[in-house]
Order: C-alpha cells, then structure tokens, then sequence
C-alpha cells in the first residue's frame, strides 16, 4: 500500500513540475508578436509587426481610461527609458511598445495625450503608441494570453503583465505591470543582458 502512494505522490509531482515548466519556460518562447498585424501609431503612421527590424522590445498593453494601473506601468516603463537612454541603446538598441486594448474609445488624439503624459512627443522616439482594429488588437493580445474583457462599464479587466521580447522577437521575460511589480531596475538588467 505504501508504494501505492509513494507513486501517486511521484505522479503528482511530475505533473505539477511539467506544468510549471510549461507555464514558465515554454509557453512564454512561444509569445512573439504576429507577422501578419499592421496597426497604426498615435502619430497615425503605419506599423507592421512583419517587418521589424531586430530589436529588444518591451510590450505593453494600455487602455488610456484605466484609472492606475496602465499609467503606473506607464510611469515605470519612463523611467525606464531615461536609464536606457543614458545606456546609449534607446531606440537603436531597444524599443518599447504600447498599445491600446480599447481601440474604440482611444482615438488617436487620446493616445497622443497618454503618450505626452510619458514625454513622447512624435513617431520615431523609441517607444511606439499603437491601436488597430478590434480584430488585428485581439490577435495581437492573444498571441501573448493576453485576457481583456469590458464588463459594460468602461473600465477594462485585463491581464497585469507586460512583456519583454529578444531579438529574434520572442518572449524572454514576462514582467508584472503596476509600480509594486514592475522593477526597473530588474527590467533594465535583464534588457542589457539581452543585449550582451
């Protein structure tokens, strides 16, 4: 009976080390941003995600509503970008992306504002604000599980993690969005390694 449940216990060991190895390790290799996306910046110039030159980039999705946790994330991914430029691989080296999970409501003029809240003034900064249609906004979130819903008052429940790509364009890290889970220093260690 003993050896009954020194294997169930095995069993479910295996099982919850496969799993955490899958959550952690596999699934996050294979996030990347989809080829066959345009979308168009806050500037409205076109974006193609096919045709991106090899670059580490930081990802986030925003909704230019959202009361704290966007613009706090928002918040850390400035300061980021200031130790980055002081690096010297601001914009050649290392690009962020931000785009918006409501492109109905954030017209280009609103994703303007956000993005000058965060010194962005223009395209062609380094940091790229985004919105496209419903459709291509939805494919792009969920080639990341990215989960977003509208529960009917504006306010836009959504997943809390931004995303951390190499160069070949895909996920290296997965970072905590919010000023208690997004580490700038962390984040810009971990972008430098990527560099190195």
């Amino acid at each position: 009976m003993k050896k009954w449940y020194t294997l169930a216990a095995s069993l479910v060991i295996i099982g919850i080390s496969v799993g955490i190895l899958y959550f952690a390790v596999y699934q996050p290799s294979t996030m990347r941003l989809p080829n066959d996306v345009t979308m168009e910046t806050a500037w409205g110039k076109s974006y193609e995600f096919g045709d991106l030159p090899p670059k580490v980039r930081l990802v986030e999705f925003i909704y230019t509503n959202c009361p704290d946790l966007c613009p706090n994330t928002t918040a850390q991914m400035a300061k980021l970008r200031d130790r980055l430029k002081k690096a010297g691989v601001f914009g050649s080296k290392v690009e962020f992306i931000t785009i918006t999970i409501d492109p109905a409501r954030d017209t280009n003029e609103k994703l303007q504002t956000y993005a000058n809240a965060f010194g962005v003034m223009s395209d062609g900064q380094g940091w790229e604000f985004l919105r496209g249609s419903e459709a291509d906004t939805k494919k792009v979130a969920d080639a990341f599980h990215f989960q977003y819903r509208d529960p009917g008052n504006g306010m836009i429940v959504h997943t809390t993690l931004a995303y951390l790509l190499g160069r070949n364009g895909r996920v290296v890290k997965q970072i905590g969005m919010g000023t208690s889970r997004f580490h700038v220093d962390e984040v810009y260690e971990a972008i430098m390694e990527e560099l190195s």
